[in-house]
């Protein structure tokens, strides 16, 4: 089938890739002629693991390529994804959706045949009928069908998602949609993963409540892991303890400084408004956006106290900056508040990161970078592990204790126990939850 891919963003290109891998025909189309340029030589302009080869696999195979042309892509057709961004909106929280509705309006005027023209894109309860309303005014006489397919993809283990995923859901109205979703996606249908049918509304809900449920469970375990400190429980013990039972599940449980990403908090914030509208309050998603704000401010208190309730000249060691670990993703990372709170209080704050640089240099300014955690920590007097990258979970503690003037570490992501850090020469060690 020949699929046209609006948008190379991160869902737009894992999802481009991976379709191109089942066979398909696939054109992905940007407007940005720098990023088209980087992809035609062969280059991936975010971190994703796997990527690059699968996508120059693809490439060689000549079922994978790239253009600024949409209406080229869009020509003939069998299905059009819009992977376009979906930003928070400023000032009301609502998703932005201009950039969907121009994609749309686009598609509209270059359809030359029958297409089913697929959202990818996070989008609000209802959106999908607006962009059947853009395609028909751009071009009454276009022969179409729009579907929702909302991405349940993690970053850093996303093609492992795209290709094994717990379930594909597609909000479909016609039986002739249907049947080219059902063709696109056959490979996982052949291999018996779930794909769930249901009606365009259903399937944008479901996305939206997958997450905020998600986010919630993350701020659920942080506020437990706040009570177990006042009362001398271990986060560790009570997140197995509960993740055990087969209803509550293990996954999501892990304490830290609060989540951040692409999508939990402006799928919450978008959930919220959504609820707001329609005079049915989503309260739980209110306070869970509340909370995960209280919980970075938490972490900053940590760090504060560990350097006796100052950190006005202290020189403070982050390692990672990303908001999770095998991603080069920094929105909403819980570092875009912690650091700044930091150099604000008059640290001088080192950082290093696997892949956060390219993007971290914008967003947090007044840190110096360092190629690992060993020149970070050079003359530090604290040490805060924020993101949990394999390179900072067997670092050589007694050595990362000497290099620095007053060795404390604040290990936000639980990767050590106080007596690794004691015995290791560090003086103080505070961590989540314990």
């Amino acid at each position: 089938m020949k699929i046209a891919m609006i948008g190379t963003g991160y869902v737009g290109l894992v999802s481009g890739v991976c379709f191109s891998d089942f066979g398909h025909d696939v054109i992905c189309v940007d407007k940005d002629p720098s990023k088209i340029d980087r992809l035609r030589a062969g280059e991936v302009p975010i971190f994703e693991p796997g990527l690059q080869d699968l996508m120059a696999k693809n490439v060689a195979a000549g079922r994978l390529s790239f253009t600024l042309d949409l209406a080229e892509a869009v020509a003939g057709a069998d299905a059009v994804f819009i992977a376009v961004g979906t930003p928070t909106r400023r000032g009301d929280g609502h998703a932005d959706l201009t950039y969907v509705m121009a994609a749309a309006a686009e598609i509209g005027a270059a359809l030359t045949g029958y297409s089913v023209i697929v959202t990818k894109s996070t989008v609000p309860v209802g959106t999908n009928r607006k962009v059947a309303e853009a395609v028909a005014a751009a071009n009454p006489a276009a022969q179409f069908d729009v579907a929702s397919n909302p991405e349940f993809l993690r970053e850093g283990a996303a093609i492992d998602d795209f290709m094994r995923p717990d379930r594909v859901v597609v909000g479909v109205e016609s039986d002739r949609a249907k049947k080219v979703m059902s063709d696109i996606y056959r490979p996982l249908f052949l291999r018996e993963f779930p794909i769930v049918f249901t009606g365009l509304e259903s399937a944008e809900m479901i996305k939206y409540a997958a997450n905020a449920f998600l986010a919630t469970k993350i701020t659920f375990i942080n506020e437990i892991a706040a009570l177990c400190e006042k009362v001398g429980a271990d986060i560790k013990s009570v997140s197995k303890g509960i993740g055990l039972d087969g209803r509550i599940g293990n996954k999501f449980l892990h304490a830290g400084p609060g989540y951040g990403g692409s999508c939990f908090p402006k799928d919450t914030k978008a959930l919220a408004r959504i609820g707001q509208d329609h005079a049915v309050p989503m309260q739980i998603t209110e306070t869970v956006i509340r909370v995960n704000e209280e919980v970075k401010a938490r972490m900053i208190d940590k760090i504060v106290d560990l350097c006796d309730g100052s950190v006005n000249g202290k020189t403070v060691a982050v390692l990672g900056v990303t908001f999770k670990p095998n991603t080069d993703d920094m929105r909403d990372a819980p570092s875009l508040t912690i650091v700044p709170a930091l150099v604000g209080g008059g640290a001088k704050v080192r950082v290093t990161d696997p892949e956060g640089q390219r993007e971290g240099e914008a967003l947090l300014p007044g840190v110096k970078w360092c190629e690992n955690a060993y020149q970070a920590a050079q003359g530090a007097d604290v040490v805060v592990i924020l993101t949990e990258w394999n390179e900072f979970r067997a670092l050589d503690l007694d050595k990362l204790a000497r290099k620095m003037e007053s060795p404390r570490m604040a290990d936000l992501r639980n990767i050590y126990t106080r007596d690794d850090a004691l015995s290791a020469g560090f003086t103080a060690y505070t961590g989540v939850g314990r």
